[in-house]
């Protein structure tokens, strides 16, 4: 869409409120769409109640298109105006009367549409103003499936006398007839008149389960949905030839806002125009004959005056930060939003309970650190006044030798995450990932049921052969330079080489691109770590290592936030080069490309410190250089458990606060006040500041709707950071936690109030995300046996502990897993400058490795005990994933997918579905059998009355015969 389109043709200079527009400043801000700032603003009219219904106040606006027209400028004469308007008037007149003759039944439709629309005798947008030959097609195209669509049984009424510069509006209402055929086409499931009573489980389950609901009544909405759930209507696919099962009392809002919307949608979408390649309101939305197509709001949520509706009930109960401590009403969101976006908010929550467990038991587990740090005898030893163990220096010349004393603190941090319960913690967290795929399933059932879509095939399977308005435009480019008209066209792989090519390319090039960046960061660490220990504060130089672990952690975190919004639109571009054809592929194409950039994005600086870091390193005398200067870093005595923890801390929390907090909530807070403080500003009339806008009018000011995509994407990528990395920050289920309890009234919030509302999408599940979910927990199993096994100390602690100590204890674990070095075997010019920092010559220094001292045979050779521990290491991964997967499995295995009684109300529906058909058959055949009665009754009682007339007038005649042979 081009910013001309979406600013509506020429934004002429007005007066009044007609210069303000509440959503436009977000566009002018980060858009750089600075004419919007000349459009107009309604400004607190958001309030209005009107534009709901046509002119005549019956027919209700299922839909709205608009479209750009162009106003007639001061210049312009009004006789030259009227004469414009005329022209078009009698234009289109003479083609409407011919397009009549051929469809009489549409006149009476289109009269009626005519008489209560004084402004539908605009043809070609607004009088005064002639075209160019593009806006010209344009207006022509827009007749002409205007007019198919009138054929199809739509109403249309437009409206270009509007409060909003250089764009008209076409309301659509779709009335009885035609939803009652696009309902059965469709194979809507709709309530029938039969109603039975849900029953409860008897015995002790009910009584726990009533009381359970009466202790959590106060955290449910006071929504109508929670106190019918007894009682459910029979569900049927509509029929028009089965009306008499549903209950049709009241017409109007038998086919509720969300279904009338999502059935003119489906006629938009099939609807041809002459056009070659020209289907329906996808590739008119793209070639720009119309700017926007969106269903309306049910109404106002901040007038307290406004009439109750969903939209205000929702803002109520759901889109507020006051009750987030309630449940979701998770059948009012579907019932106006429709069944896909309330399959993502049933999800979240459920997620959000699930880390509820999960962050009880990882907040446990901390503080059992917190506890036992005193009685940890590795550390112990570490921090002893009498310790004495010199260490080798950190970096080449400017570091000196040190003391291990002074990495006590470390110590002491690492076992508030390096400790025995970790372990229990990573087996807990993946039987948790396992139960929560469970219970997810299980849910998903349970609304399936409550929603009738037990029997629903999934729209995308009916609709994956409709094409893409881009795929149209190209295939009709295809066709054009062939100049083949009878042959039907189609992109093939040979046509999309180019584009697989760059895709691949792309991809490679950006995930190097992040490898590289993390690259960058490691230099960064190394320089930074040297020019530190350079310093002549001692303050600076007794805190190098948080100092750099810290500010390298926020130098990734900034990295991955611009890189993320890059990473996104560059998986858009690549995805749209491919031109898939139907908007399903393309949607899987775009989640896949953006969750291996976004993934790599996240989990690159933190797999580089949990499995790299500190193992490619060489040794004193030995070193690993980069560029031939720089060494490469290793992990400090604590290992690298604690650095990687401040990694994981620092990106999730970063991420959570500023993607969701600031910009989610501050930039539209920020927003808010501009406009407002631009109101206070704007120098307009009091009467003209009190005009309200239509409600269509107000809509489309209004963010459109993106899909779920962004909302799914970010929770997956915390799923991961709750899940692959959780045996190092057993707090990070307790951050995900709290940042979604704000993250489901942040995302309600901005569905309600920010954007227009979507077309009701029917879905049975959350289709490919499931999966992705699904990968991340199985591949989390592994990363976390590797993360246990390799970056942690556990494994050396229990070899050490069994197998070399002499006492059975952890006592002499320390000097166990240091080795020793010759100072006088470094390399020329490795040396340190400052030798006598410790204050006495060193000899002799220790380093961590497992190799064999100076004074061996075969020196500074890896020695037998590290075979012992990689051997170690090895099999407990082994053992660990396939212990914790086994499990996973009889998790999977133990709990049916369908609950007990889902199942048996769903046999219950089926036999009251037969009962019912029966009855109607039985009572057709009652009917016919009475008719035939009926019938042969009267024939009998005809046939009688015949026969009684002819005995009657026989006597007659016999009379007559006698007297005449008497005569």
């Amino acid at each position: 869409m081009t910013e001309e389109a979406e600013v509506g043709g020429d934004l002429s200079p007005t007066s009044g409120s007609e210069q303000q527009a509440p959503h436009f400043l977000q566009d002018v801000i980060f858009h750089g769409k600075f004419k919007l700032l000349k459009a107009l603003t309604p400004e607190e009219n958001s309030l209005c109640q009107h534009g709901l219904y046509f002119q005549d106040g019956q027919r209700r606006v299922d839909y709205v298109l608009t479209y750009p027209v162009k106003k007639p400028s001061a210049g312009r004469s009004s006789r030259q105006s009227t004469h414009l308007l005329t022209e078009n008037a009698v234009a289109r007149s003479l083609r409407r009367n011919q397009h009549l003759r051929h469809h009489p039944a549409q006149k009476a439709r289109d009269s009626s549409s005519l008489l209560s629309s004084p402004a539908a005798d605009v043809e070609l947008g607004c009088p005064g103003e002639t075209f160019g030959g593009q806006e010209d097609h344009k207006a022509f195209r827009r007749e002409e499936f205007e007019g198919k669509l009138r054929d199809m049984g739509l109403e249309l009424e437009k409206d270009e006398d509007t409060k909003v510069t250089g764009v008209g509006f076409v309301k659509i209402h779709a009335p009885w007839n035609v939803l009652c055929r696009e309902a059965e086409l469709m194979k809507l499931k709709m309530p029938t008149k039969k109603m039975y009573e849900v029953k409860q489980s008897s015995g002790v389950v009910e009584k726990i389960s009533s009381l359970v609901s009466k202790v959590l009544e106060p955290l449910r909405p006071h929504v109508e949905e929670h106190h019918t759930k007894n009682i459910k209507h029979l569900s049927h696919t509509f029929s028009r030839e089965k009306q008499h099962l549903f209950d049709l009392s009241d017409k109007d809002y038998f086919f509720d806002s969300k279904t009338r919307s999502s059935i003119v949608f489906e006629i938009l979408k099939r609807t041809k125009c002459k056009a070659k390649y020209s289907m329906g309101i996808t590739s008119l939305l793209g070639s720009g004959v119309y700017t926007a197509a969106y269903p309306l709001h049910d109404g106002d949520i901040n007038e307290e005056s406004a009439e109750p509706n969903d939209r205000k009930l929702l803002y109520e109960e759901w889109a507020n930060y006051s009750v987030f401590y309630k449940y979701q009403p998770i059948g009012l969101v579907r019932k106006y939003f429709g069944e896909k976006i309330g399959l993502y908010f049933a999800w979240l929550g459920l997620y959000t309970q699930m880390l509820i467990p999960a962050s009880l038991v990882g907040v446990i587990v901390f503080l059992y650190g917190c506890a036992t740090v005193d009685d940890n005898i590795p550390s112990m030893e570490i921090c002893h006044p009498k310790n004495n163990i010199t260490m080798c220096p950190l970096c080449d010349r400017v570091c000196s030798y040190w003391k291990l004393s002074t990495a006590c603190g470390t110590a002491r941090a690492s076992h508030l995450f390096d400790n025995p319960a970790t372990v229990f913690f990573s087996i807990f967290m993946a039987l948790w990932a396992a139960m929560f795929m469970e219970h997810w399933k299980r849910r998903q059932m349970r609304l399936n049921y409550e929603w009738d879509l037990t029997g629903f095939e999934d729209e995308e399977e009916a609709l994956k052969d409709h094409p893409r308005a881009e795929y149209e435009f190209r295939v009709m480019q295809k066709s054009l330079s062939k100049d083949q008209k009878s042959k039907m066209e189609k992109l093939t792989c040979r046509d999309r080489l180019p584009a697989y090519m760059t895709n691949i390319v792309m991809m490679l090039l950006m995930i190097g691109v992040t490898f590289a960046i993390v690259f960058g960061v490691i230099l960064y660490r190394i320089s930074t770590k040297a020019a530190l220990h350079m310093s002549s504060n001692p303050i600076t130089r007794n805190h190098v290592q948080l100092t750099v672990k810290t500010t390298a952690a926020i130098i990734n975190l900034v990295v991955i936030l611009i890189l993320d919004e890059v990473y996104g639109a560059v998986a858009r571009w690549l995805t749209v080069l491919e031109v898939p054809k139907t908007d399903k592929s393309f949607e899987e194409r775009l989640i896949f490309k953006t969750f291996i950039l976004k993934f790599v994005n996240a989990f690159s600086p933190i797999i580089y410190i949990a499995f790299f870091r500190g193992r490619l390193v060489g040794r004193p005398g030995s070193y690993l250089y980069v560029f031939e200067s720089y060494r490469m870093e290793e992990c400090a005595h604590g290992g690298c458990l604690m650095e990687l923890c401040i990694q994981l801390s620092i990106t999730m929390l970063g991420k959570q606060l500023i993607q969701n907090n600031l910009f989610e909530i501050g930039i539209p807070k920020l927003k808010k006040l501009i406009r407002y403080i631009r109101s206070k500003q704007g120098a307009f009339q009091e009467e003209e500041r009190q005009k309200k806008l239509q409600r269509y009018e107000t809509d489309h000011f209004l963010e459109p709707f993106a899909g779920l995509t962004p909302e799914y994407m970010e929770m997956i990528i915390q799923f991961g950071f709750v899940t692959l990395f959780v045996a190092s920050f057993p707090l990070a289920p307790l951050f995900a936690l709290l940042n979604n309890i704000i993250e489901i009234r942040l995302d309600a919030k901005k569905f309600v109030t920010e954007l227009r509302r979507p077309v009701a999408a029917r879905a049975k599940d959350i289709g490919i995300w499931y999966n992705l979910l699904r990968g991340v927990a199985k591949v989390a199993v592994i990363i976390n046996a590797f993360v246990i096994s390799f970056t942690s100390d556990f494994i050396p602690r229990m070899v050490y502990q069994y197998m070399y100590s002499p006492d059975g204890s952890m006592h002499g674990f320390v000097n166990h897993t240091l080795s020793y070095f010759n100072v006088s075997h470094f390399q020329d010019g490795k040396e340190p400058m400052d030798p006598l920092h410790l204050g006495y010559h060193v000899e002799i220094c220790r380093y961590k490795d497992y190799r064999e001292p100076p004074w061996s045979s075969t020196p500074y050779e890896i020695s037998k005990e590290f075979w012992a521990v990689l051997a170690v290491r090895l099999a407990f991964v082994i053992v660990f994933q396939n212990v914790v997967m086994l499990m996973s499995d009889i998790v999977d295995w133990l709990i049916p997918d369908i609950p007990k009684d889902i199942s048996l109300q769903i046999h219950k529906e089926k036999i009251l579905l037969v009962d019912l058909f029966m009855k109607e058959e039985q009572g057709k055949i009652h009917i016919l059998e009475s008719s035939y009665r009926l019938s042969t009754g009267c024939k009998e009682n005809c046939s009688r009355s015949d026969n009684n007339n002819s005995t009657a007038a026989h006597p007659r005649s016999g009379l007559h015969t006698n007297s005449t042979k008497s005569l």
